[in-house]
């Protein structure tokens, strides 16, 4: 089973993934193409995130797995937008 601390590490860092990722989501469509290099870490990060989220869902329990879940809707929504709009 996960731990609390994990749990919250995790979401945490879920949630700094994904104020990078609208960030350069933000400067991408002030530059266009000047940051595309950030923009793609951008984008690896918040994938890395849901493939951990995943990964930890195997281990949580309900309360812990509808945590994970609603990261993960956040985290695909993020990327959804930054696919749509990829420079």
């Amino acid at each position: 089973m996960a731990t609390r601390q994990s749990i919250d590490n995790l979401l945490q860092q879920c949630e700094d993934s994904l104020r990078y990722a609208k960030g350069q989501l933000s400067e991408g469509m002030k530059q266009e193409h000047y940051n595309a290099t950030e923009y793609t870490k951008a984008q690896e990060m918040l994938e890395q995130s849901y493939m951990n989220l995943e990964e930890m869902a195997h281990s949580a329990n309900d309360q812990q797995r509808e945590q994970l879940y609603r990261m993960r809707l956040q985290i695909q929504q993020l990327q959804n937008e930054m696919i749509l709009t990829d420079y």
